[in-house]
């Protein structure tokens, strides 16, 4: 089961930053990404939607044989994580908890911001873990619903981008953060404009590294990981939809290794 690949999903495209870090971290893994864009996004959705959505991909993804698959949507991770671990054969891993970790570690003051989805934040998944680690920390949430049909759109500098990430950031600002969780992974294509905004004294938290992090320890603790392999490992990436635009987009993320892209349907 060594060579089995790794399973990952999203409700859209800014998953892949999520294999962007893997594939650093893992370079012999191969990689099956469904990016739901179909149904994107999945915030403003109803968590038992989202469950829903979850369960019918991670479904999908244990049938294309894979030996442990990767939440990489904070809106998922926080209604669907803890149901699936308990239902799939195979570790599931989400973002929250190590872009938790990672914010504990970043900040100074103590004082640390989550934008996300509204799902996202209105879920207190950030504040629950963050709280997990650092009972003292003061955490403040803010919902930038707009920010992910904006990067699935390509908009990652427009100026209309700008005034957006303006009006949803300033409370950010007032609060004096020293660290921002990036609670979604579309927002770090957005990173430029978000730091403008906030500050450059302000860390930004992007959990794809961390998360790599814990799926390489996953691996390594079940002595699944794949080892060394000749040539390069061979990817797939599936779309619900619109897979031209996906490719298109996505390339912006991971570059030329997106070089094809597959459909699917979920009912």
């Amino acid at each position: 089961m060594n060579d089995a690949p790794i399973g990952v999903f999203d409700s859209g495209i800014g998953g892949l930053t999520v294999v962007a870090a893997i594939m650093h971290a893992l370079p012999h893994e191969r990689v099956v990404y469904v990016g739901d864009t179909a149904r994107v996004p999945y915030g403003p959705k109803s968590p038992e939607t989202v469950v829903r959505y979850s369960r019918q991909i991670a479904t999908w993804l244990l049938e294309q044989q894979v030996k442990a698959i990767v939440i990489a949507c904070n809106t998922a991770t926080a209604h669907a994580l803890e149901l699936l671990q308990r239902e799939c054969p195979v570790p599931v891993i989400g973002v929250v908890q190590p872009g938790a970790r990672a914010a504990v570690r970043a900040t100074r003051n103590a004082r640390i911001g989550v934008i996300g989805t509204s799902g996202t934040i209105n879920s207190g998944a950030y504040h629950r873990a963050i709280a997990s680690l650092a009972p003292d920390a003061t955490v403040f949430g803010a919902a930038c619903p707009l920010f992910v049909p904006l990067v699935e759109e390509g908009w990652v500098d427009h100026p209309a981008t700008r005034l957006i990430a303006e009006t949803y950031l300033h409370a950010m600002r007032d609060a004096h953060v020293d660290t921002l969780v990036l609670g979604c992974t579309h927002y770090p294509l957005l990173a430029p404009i978000i730091a403008d905004v906030v500050g450059r004294d302000v860390t930004l938290v992007d959990s794809a590294a961390e998360t790599a992090n814990a799926l390489r320890d996953a691996l390594q603790d079940r002595a699944i990981a794949t080892s060394a392999i000749e040539g390069a490992p061979v990817h797939r990436f599936i779309a619900t939809d619109a897979p031209d635009t996906f490719r298109r987009v996505g390339q912006r993320f991971i570059g030329p290794v997106l070089d094809s892209v597959e459909t699917t349907v979920f009912a």
